[in-house]
């Protein structure tokens, strides 16, 4: 007869063991594939449009690919950017679909900025960090709303977050990192100071010389080829930004940063990224080198606009939201970088629990998803509106008159796309002697309180020094249409 032993029943794993047991490649690449679906059902439900600066990118590589040379120096024209100029050429065949490609391509950027970022938190500290680091950049809806409207901020942030997690895991890595922020320089020449301190950190030869310069050099010569002038877009930003009225002076810089970063990041996670910074200080400073030269880039590349009397908006800061970032998820997930035993450990979990639960608490209260919704849906509506309303046969034939004139530069690159028009084909009655009041061919007026202020095509947008005739039609005009926000008058 066999005897019996007697053995402890086995116990089953809990959750938390079983999700640490789950290979880190698999829950991030799943991550991934999820972000990668729910952003594609978001640009399938929000067809927008891309936004002022990236439909002139469109018009100008049209007119690349038609045999001209783009109109840098038009009216109010943005700041050129000459990869997104070469892209939007290789997308002009596409005609009417490219647009949304080009939306496509900045929300697919969004998707590699959010994996970027949890690499470099990864790569600097620990996974939790980068896991935690990369919901923050989900929660902050800045992000995502700059995607939906095709900024190139979006590509350039992402170039930039995956330079800088490339280089903390192998530094003087060269190579791919050398590629991203050449890129990055083509699209935004805040990158120029990055290739600089890059050029610099690898110990500057003649090879590292020619990459570097190979982003401001290429950004000169497309100027002179298109207008004569190697730094027009360095002359035309400063012009257009007194215009605009979009230059601070250098003492504001200071508390202009501090209230944009708020904004972006809001307070609760601004105040515990600056703690992450402190706590990186301390416990893994050499770790944090990368994240902390990006951080300081931005802020620094920020001064240096002011100074130089450039537009200073928010959006200039974005690098170093996204360092602050990966800083606020090191406040809350940072005690994996200490040894089981250490004595900061169990304090920094406790104080971490309270930081998130207050952290979520402030975004669940302050969340205001109607807003995307509302700000998605009336750019879609108002565009494919004013297309309707100048592509109807009375349109046409009273642009055989004379050109087309709009309030300011508000509407002109969205109506010379639809029209396939020319600079001298869509005037703006602000940069006519008599505000457009005796302009032959066919005006059009935006008609209603909210669209005198609308932030898109708004003609009268808060700080706007534009004369209130460019609304007023002139004697001899007459009504041809009308729709709920626009209308066209017309005089031969």
């Amino acid at each position: 007869m066999e005897s019996a032993t007697l053995t402890s029943p086995r116990r089953e794993p809990g959750p938390f063991a079983r999700l640490r047991a789950v290979p880190e490649r698999v829950w991030a690449r799943s991550g991934f594939a999820l972000l990668c679906l729910g952003a594609a059902i978001g640009y399938l439900v929000y067809p927008t449009y891309p936004n002022y600066d990236s439909a002139y990118s469109l018009i100008w590589g049209r007119e690349l690919l038609d045999g001209a040379l783009p109109s840098f120096d038009a009216y109010r024209t943005p700041t050129e950017h000459p990869l997104a100029v070469a892209f939007a050429a290789i997308l002009s065949p596409l005609g009417n679909a490219a647009p949304r490609i080009w939306l496509g391509v900045t929300v697919l950027a969004f998707c590699v900025l959010v994996a970027g970022v949890y690499r470099l938190g990864r790569a600097a500290f620990t996974p939790w960090v980068g896991l935690i680091a990369a919901l923050l950049v989900l929660s902050r809806l800045d992000y995502a709303f700059l995607a939906a409207r095709g900024y190139i901020d979006v590509p350039y942030l992402a170039m930039v977050a995956w330079a800088a997690a490339l280089e903390t895991e192998r530094p003087r890595r060269g190579g791919a990192v050398w590629v991203l922020l050449v890129l990055a320089g083509l699209l935004r020449p805040e990158a120029w100071l990055l290739l600089g301190a890059y050029w610099l950190w690898c110990r500057p030869s003649v090879k590292t010389t020619l990459i570097a310069a190979i982003a401001p050099a290429i950004w000169a010569l497309t100027d002179l080829i298109a207008t004569g002038d190697p730094l027009f877009s360095l002359r035309h930003t400063s012009s257009l930004a007194n215009d605009l009225q979009r230059t601070k002076p250098a003492s504001e810089a200071p508390s202009f940063a501090i209230h944009s970063l708020d904004g972006t990041l809001k307070w609760p996670v601004l105040l515990g990224a600056l703690l992450g910074v402190g706590l990186a200080l301390a416990f893994a400073r050499r770790r944090a080198a990368v994240a902390l030269a990006l951080t300081a880039s931005g802020l620094l590349t920020f001064g240096l606009i002011a100074a130089a009397g450039l537009s200073v908006i928010d959006r200039y800061l974005a690098v170093t939201a996204l360092g602050l970032l990966v800083f606020a998820g090191f406040a809350i997930a940072g005690f994996t970088v200490l040894p089981r035993a250490h004595r900061a450990r169990k304090p920094w979990i406790a104080a971490a629990i309270v930081v998130a639960l207050g952290g979520a608490a402030f975004t669940a209260t302050h969340l205001h998803p109607g807003y995307i919704d509302q700000e998605l849906t009336t750019r879609r509506e108002l565009r494919q509106e004013l297309a309707k309303l100048v592509t109807t046969p009375a349109f046409a034939l009273a642009n055989r008159c004379g050109p087309v004139t709009v309030p300011n530069h508000k509407l002109i690159p969205d109506t010379r796309w639809v029209l396939h028009a020319g600079a001298d084909e869509v005037l703006a009655r602000s940069s006519l002697p008599d505000f457009g009041q005796r302009e032959k061919g066919v005006q059009v007026f935006v008609t209603g309180a909210t669209m005198l202020t609308n932030s898109t095509y708004g003609p009268f947008v808060p700080g706007s020094r534009d004369d209130a005739r460019i609304q007023v039609p002139g004697p001899g005009l007459r009504l041809i249409d009308r729709s709920a926000h626009f209308l066209a008058y017309a005089a031969c």
